[in-house]
This record gives structure tokens, C-alpha cells and sequence, in this order.
């Protein structure tokens, strides 16, 4: 009796990669009896996808309204700190200075005060209460210029990854901002964002909090939380997961992972398909060692009687030259090629098509 295609191919596509690379000698795959259809690889990301977005929605807006709680904190002046202090109906009060080092400013008629560890409302009071021994009513009003010595970095898919000074008012995005945007990448003759915005993290302490910057962006303030001195802020990048096309196809390659892009943009990506190709490719997903296959109607995509099919970071289209109906043809085919095990090894490099 014959085998099946799926449960034959899997045992031994591990083993031949094994062979090829040198690594996972000692592990087994899984068998799998099917070989599922465009129609259930489409369904199936719908789900997973809606799924982890709920997920993921639901822990991002507990954290981060934590974090706009801890927004309400008071600041506290420290030394270095430029401030504005105006005198209502005393201009020859008023002034802009930086707190000492020992946390003092000079005012006339006060000398040295000390406002460092200082709130702003504990700062007003203390040069009132001074004043009125010369002053009748006085009326103050004290103003954060620059926060000496508070920095975040950002770095990952911006432009410009650095260290950046803040203020008491610098958000999120700003620093973004400060960073020059997103970074470009050229793939397919067209520099692309690289940006992965709804995916980036921030960094505060020991904690690690996601971030979906595009809401943020938009005006959510949810999603655009103030800044804090060491602040680490990672821009996700969509280039750090790739797709590898092979088979039958012009010009074989692994390319980035591009969520906008399809079955049929990276095809096209790989200069299309040999006049040879099957009426089918195969998707591999989640690795060869335990693996998924889709086997995709190809030719009613094109004809628009199928829906394009989207593809997942890190997986990889085979377009066989013609009907896999054997297993040991899809196994000679595929798997001990020196075309797939060198892509599959090979540096992640940006395709553009002529």
C-alpha cells in the first residue's frame, strides 16, 4: 500500500535537512495525514489573527493605563533644571536660570533658596511666603524649561537610533519624531518602511511593555505614553522575518517579509513562475523540522476564481514543475536540492526585479 504523500515526506525531509546543515540530528518530526487546502490556510490566519489581536489589544490597554496612572506623578525639580520664574507686576523679579548643583537659585531679595526635590506647587509657595516680607500679595509662577540630564534611546527600524533629551512634556511619538521616522530599505527597485510600529516595545526598569505606535500616531494618548529618564524604546522592524521562494520560478531567493504582500507579489517579486510550473505550490509553514504544507490552486488564484493568499513570516514557497503525485517525487524534488538548503542558509537580501 502506499504511503501518503504528507506522512512519508516529513520523517525523511528532516533527516535530508539534517544532512545538509549539520543540525537537529536527533530530533523527529511529526506526521501529518493532510495536506491542508488555500480555503483553510486563509480561514485559519483569519482566526489565529483576530485571536492574537484581541489578546493582544486586551494587555496593552491594562499596562498602559497603569502607566498613564503613573503619569499623574509629581515631578520634582533637580539640579540643572531650566526654569522661568515670573513675579506678576515685578519684572525686575522675574527670571530664567538653571537650578546649582546644590539645588539653589538666586533671587533678589531672597538670596540663595533651595527648590531642588522641590515640586513645582511647593517651589511657588516657598518664593511667595519669601517675597511677602517685600512684597504685598506676591504672585508666582514657575516654569520647567529643560529637565537637565533626562534622556531615552530608541533605536531598531528608525531613521536616526540615538539618545535624545526630553522635557517634561516629550511623548512618545515625539521621540519617534526626534528620530527621523521610520528607516527605509530598498526592496524591489522601492526604498519600504521598515517600520513595524504596532509591534515596538518600550523598556522602563524591568518592565517591557508593547506598544502599538500606530494608534499613537493617530492621536490615541493610550498609546503615546510621556517619556521617562532611561526610557528604551525599540521600533519593531518588518524586515526581520523573510519568505523564501523556490522551485520553479525565474529567479529563486529569500526575500523580507513584507505583511502587505501576498502569494502572488512575491511570486512576482521572483519574476513569476516557468511556463513548466504545476498548477499548485506547496507552503510550507513553521519550519521543516515540524512542519504544515498547504497546497495552493495557484492557477484559479490568477484567474480570480481563488483568493490571494497571505503569507506568514519565515515561510516558504516551493512551486514543483509539474504534478507531485508520488512522495518520493516531492522529497527528490524539494527537499535535498541545493537550491532550497543554500536559501534557506543564506543572508536575507533585498530582490529587485528588471
Amino acid at each position: 500500500m502506499k504511503r501518503s504523500l504528507a506522512a512519508s515526506i516529513l520523517p525523511l525531509a528532516a533527516v535530508l535537512l539534517a544532512a545538509a546543515a549539520g543540525c537537529y540530528a536527533n530530533r523527529r518530526t511529526s506526521v501529518y495525514e493532510t495536506v491542508f487546502s488555500s480555503d483553510m490556510l486563509n480561514a485559519e490566519d483569519a482566526a489565529m489573527e483576530s485571536a492574537k489581536i484581541e489578546q493582544d489589544n486586551a494587555t496593552k490597554a491594562e499596562r498602559l493605563k497603569a502607566l498613564l496612572a503613573e503619569e499623574d506623578s509629581v515631578y520634582r525639580m533637580s539640579a540643572g533644571d531650566q526654569v522661568e520664574i515670573r513675579v506678576y507686576g515685578h519684572d525686575d523679579l522675574s527670571l530664567v536660570t538653571r537650578i546649582g548643583p546644590d539645588g539653589t537659585v538666586g533671587m533678589l531679595f531672597l538670596g540663595e533658596v533651595v527648590l531642588g526635590g522641590c515640586t513645582i506647587g511647593e517651589a511657588v509657595a516657598k518664593l511667595e511666603k519669601g517675597l511677602a516680607e517685600y512684597i504685598k500679595y506676591p504672585s508666582v509662577v514657575i516654569m520647567v524649561r529643560e529637565i537637565a540630564g533626562e534622556s531615552v534611546t530608541i533605536a531598531g527600524g528608525c531613521a536616526k537610533p540615538g539618545v535624545y533629551p526630553i522635557s517634561n512634556t516629550t511623548r512618545l511619538t515625539d521621540i519617534y519624531a526626534m528620530a527621523g521616522g521610520s528607516g527605509t530599505r530598498l526592496f524591489n527597485g522601492v526604498d519600504i518602511d521598515i517600520a513595524d510600529l504596532s509591534n515596538s516595545i518600550v523598556v522602563r526598569g524591568d518592565d517591557i511593555m508593547p506598544i502599538d505606535m500606530e494608534k499613537g500616531m493617530k492621536g490615541d494618548p493610550l498609546f503615546n505614553i510621556l517619556m521617562k529618564k532611561g526610557d528604551y524604546v525599540y521600533i519593531a522592524q518588518k524586515l526581520d522575518s523573510y519568505v523564501t521562494i523556490c522551485g520553479d520560478v525565474r529567479t529563486p531567493h529569500k526575500a523580507y517579509y513584507e505583511s502587505s504582500m501576498g502569494l502572488l507579489e512575491y511570486l512576482t517579486a521572483a519574476g513569476w513562475m516557468l511556463e513548466t510550473h504545476w498548477s499548485h505550490v506547496i507552503i510550507i509553514r513553521d519550519g521543516l523540522v515540524n512542519p504544515r504544507l498547504f497546497k495552493i490552486d495557484i492557477d484559479a488564484i490568477v484567474a480570480g476564481k481563488a483568493k490571494n493568499v497571505r503569507l506568514m513570516p519565515n515561510d516558504i514557497v516551493y512551486v514543483p514543475k509539474d504534478d507531485l503525485s508520488e512522495y518520493n517525487v516531492f522529497v527528490r524534488k524539494l527537499l535535498p536540492t541545493a537550491q532550497l538548503v543554500n536559501l534557506l542558509s543564506s543572508r536575507v537580501t533585498a530582490y529587485t526585479s528588471n
